[in-house]
């Protein structure tokens, strides 16, 4: 899938949108078609670490979306903070929900599907299954309707995989609509990837009392 791997970047030009932020932490929204973190060479420098810390020069990545998904992004404006909650992320004590259209209708209503990951290098930055050397990827789905032979789902990742929510869902047969790497056919004829960050859970590091941050779904 050569094509995969080239693309026009026009990323959408929109302010930035805070959610929260106080000494610690600045919560955002993702616009869909920005980079989190810049890319390889000088036409893939805007991004929304840049954005963000043109605002908060002191502002340190702690996770990542991919540039087609949009939705809540967590930043640290302390050292402390980037530690704390990268910690989180590890051990899996973050609570992160996505919402996502996908092709065709989902039959279970609800379901786990556990599924070892690791990067297709011929075809990268392409993921895909591999029960050999893949790493544990895990999501939880919840059905929320039909739509017109689409589902739309309830996404709760229990792994932080790359392109895990992706990969997932074509590997069920029902892709994510407008992926532009795993949605092929009409599956891809949409204007935009239609995955999107709702919701996520931490433990604020100055304290450790539980914060929820949310972002409403745009389709």
């Amino acid at each position: 899938m050569p094509g995969a791997m080239s693309y026009d970047y026009n990323p959408p030009d929109t302010p930035l949108a805070i959610l929260h932020d106080d000494d610690q932490i600045l919560a955002v929204e993702k616009p869909e078609g920005l980079l989190s973190v810049p890319g390889k060479g000088p036409h893939l420098t805007d991004c929304l670490i840049a954005r963000v810390q043109a605002v908060f020069p002191q502002a340190l990545l702690i996770h990542r979306l991919d540039r087609d998904t949009s939705g809540v992004m967590v930043f640290a404006l302390t050292p402390h903070a980037q530690r704390h909650i990268g910690l989180q992320f590890e051990k899996r004590q973050t609570k992160k929900t996505y919402v996502a259209r996908v092709w065709g209708e989902v039959a279970e209503r609800s379901g786990t599907i556990d599924l070892p990951l690791i990067v297709d290098w011929p075809n990268r930055p392409l993921q895909h299954v591999n029960h050999e050397t893949g790493k544990q990827a895990i999501t939880d789905y919840r059905v929320l309707r039909h739509e017109q032979g689409t589902s739309r789902m309830r996404l709760m990742p229990k792994t932080g995989r790359s392109h895990q929510l992706r990969v997932h869902m074509q590997a069920l047969g029902h892709p994510i609509l407008g992926d532009p790497f795993y949605a092929t056919g009409q599956a891809l004829e949409y204007p935009r990837m239609m995955l999107h960050a709702e919701s996520l859970r931490l433990r604020h590091p100055d304290g450790g009392r539980g914060m929820e941050f949310k972002s409403k779904c745009p389709f």
